[in-house]
């Protein structure tokens, strides 16, 4: 059995990791608040753009009189023998099950896949490190596109029938929309030039502190402007939203949809009046140039919208794992101290029994 002085050890010990749990959890707080807000103000954007994009496919002759084909690549569906994977995890940890629950939804989704050759493109550290140790790496023959017809580096033979073909660590810190733009052409380009016969995304979809779900969405090609596409989904189970309600009650978040997600609601449905509206449109451009300004667009707000939502999610997650930390370190404080109550008073039980044999064998 452990001393005195031991467990007064381990007591102020545990004491001082419950206040550093403490102040990591009103942080996380913090920055969900800013997280959410950014996901919330992002939303009626991509409806906006989603709602002017259905209502130009109902306008416009997507398909070309000539040859009979769609107008753009990007909207042109083929059989799927190579996919990318854009994995976005966390770049830190003390998150409780954020990052597990993200790469093992892509690891079950390359084993359903296993017929098709799969690229991985891993957004944070996370993610990075676990597939950087399971799967081979990409090999290019140049980086300035000499060795390839369409300008674009020459890919080296497959070494596996997954690789990683490229990693963002520390984007998640700070999205900025340049960086998103970026790797967004970059998957439009891909697949254009038929690199990839489907893109998909791998991420946390954020709703409310309650309600998340780990989501697998093909962003391309592009069917559906209006609806996301999802082809594996994991809620939230009772017991976990049981434990997110209590975090964001004590850090003061609220787990309802507030004026802002209202707000934003508004504009949604003026964005769904917008392409519902009949009313014939004269476009000044032909369809194909309109499609190559837009479509490109639309996979960047589909990232976008991706990246602030597991910003937010991530936030949400380590709010409630630095809460469990910090009642799991209450628990055993008062198990420290009851066990040291116990210590002590069997001391003082044992010197007064020692005094009173004394006494008596003096008597």
């Amino acid at each position: 059995m452990a001393s005195i002085l031991d467990l007064r050890r381990r007591i102020r010990s545990v004491k001082s990791t419950r206040q550093i749990t403490r102040a990591m959890k009103m942080i996380a707080a913090a920055k969900l608040r800013r997280a959410q807000d950014r996901a919330i103000s992002s939303r009626p954007f991509a409806a906006l753009l989603a709602s002017i994009l259905d209502s130009f496919k109902r306008r416009i002759e997507v398909y070309d009189p000539e040859t009979g084909e769609i107008r753009h690549p990007l909207l042109r569906t083929r059989e799927e023998k190579r996919v990318l994977v854009v994995v976005i995890a966390g770049d830190k940890g003390f998150a409780g099950a954020f990052n597990a629950n993200i790469l093992k939804a892509t690891l079950n989704f390359i084993d359903h896949n296993h017929e098709k050759q799969i690229d991985i493109e891993t957004i944070g550290r996370k993610g990075r490190d676990l597939f950087r140790r399971r799967y081979p790496a990409a090999r290019f023959a140049g980086q300035n596109g000499d060795n390839s017809e369409n300008g674009r580096p020459e890919r080296h033979e497959r070494s596996g029938r997954v690789e990683v073909i490229g990693d963002h660590p520390g984007m998640l810190d700070k999205v900025k929309l340049e960086d998103v733009r970026h790797l967004g052409e970059e998957i439009a380009a891909r697949y254009e030039h038929e690199e990839i016969d489907a893109a998909y995304l791998v991420y946390n979809d954020f709703r409310s502190v309650i309600v998340q779900r780990v989501v697998v969405e093909r962003i391309l090609p592009i069917i559906d402007f209006k609806e996301h596409e999802i082809v594996e989904e994991q809620a939230m189970s009772p017991e976990e939203r049981a434990k997110a309600a209590r975090a964001a009650m004590t850090a003061g978040v609220s787990i309802l949809p507030g004026e802002l997600d209202a707000a934003m609601k508004v504009y949604e449905d003026e964005a769904e009046k917008f392409g519902t509206a009949e009313v014939d449109y004269i476009y000044e451009q032909s369809p194909r140039e309109i499609f190559d300004a837009v479509l490109p667009l639309y996979v960047i707000s589909q990232l976008n919208h991706a990246f602030l939502e597991s910003v937010a999610a991530e936030q949400a997650a380590r709010m409630t794992a630095m809460d469990a930390a910090s009642n799991n370190a209450s628990d055993m404080i008062d198990k420290y101290t009851l066990a040291m109550n116990r210590a002590r008073q069997a001391a003082i039980t044992k010197e007064i029994i020692e005094i009173v044999s004394g006494a008596a064998a003096l008597s």
